[in-house]
């Protein structure tokens, strides 16, 4: 199945975070998206491995994606390594996406900047031709590489380049999210609270999702980081 945008994720729920409402946005006008998470988030306080498996699902049918997968890295202490940069050269060949979304370049989570660069050299390398990359069933996979390839904005505040107006697609990025009961604010929990389990986190959802909008005279916008020159041919192609 051939995708038109493919995000990559270092966790479930990254993505519901930090870019479902363009996802979201852009499955409604009719193309086909899928997410890929590099691990099962194994190592985080709370829930388990089994659990986000679940709640990854449960997100996919919700927004609608064409492909949900799990590459089940080491979560933590996951390289940008040869072998790791292949997985993903396999799974980019695989969906042939014009357009990938990738984790933050820089994050309060180590694992979040780390994944970046793996994802861009990612898509560097599955364009090299004489990389020989095979599929599950051993037939091998054309090189391809993205047209574009983008950032997503994660808990630190980075500076976007381009904002998406998701505003019709904002209650439905947060129903995603909840999807993720295990992670995120539950007075019911008796598990331990983190950083993103408070009720404050969500407020910082809101409010950032807020702030983008009315940058662009929206009402919810979520943010992109570019990796190369952006360009337009025309000054009204621009919002």
């Amino acid at each position: 199945m051939k995708l038109d945008i493919l995000a990559f994720a270092a966790h479930p729920d990254d993505t519901e975070l930090a870019c479902a409402g363009i996802l979201a946005t852009h499955i409604k006008k009719g193309y086909k998206v899928g997410v890929i998470d590099l691990t099962r988030g194994e190592l985080g306080t709370r829930g388990t491995a089994e659990i986000r498996d679940k709640e990854a699902r449960k997100s996919a049918e919700l927004l609608g994606l064409s492909v949900r997968e799990n590459l089940g890295l080491e979560d933590g202490f996951f390289r940008n390594s040869k072998e790791n940069q292949l997985t993903l050269v396999q799974a980019i060949r695989k969906y042939q996406p014009d357009v990938v979304l990738l984790n933050a370049p820089t994050d309060r989570h180590p694992d979040h900047g780390r994944a970046a660069q793996l994802e861009l050299d990612a898509c560097f390398v599955a364009g090299l031709a004489k990389v020989e990359v095979s599929d599950n069933e051993g037939e091998s996979l054309k090189a391809w590489r993205p047209k574009y390839a983008y950032h997503y904005i994660q808990s630190n505040l980075l500076m976007p380049d381009i904002v998406i107006d998701v505003s019709d697609s904002w209650e439905l990025k947060m129903d995603a999210i909840r999807c993720f009961a295990s992670q995120f604010y539950d007075p019911n929990s008796n598990e331990p609270e983190t950083f993103i389990s408070s009720p404050e986190f969500m407020k910082l959802i809101e409010a950032r999702g807020k702030e983008f909008g009315h940058s662009i005279g929206a009402e919810y916008g979520e943010g992109l980081i570019k990796t190369k020159m952006l360009g337009a041919s025309d000054l009204f192609d621009l919002k």
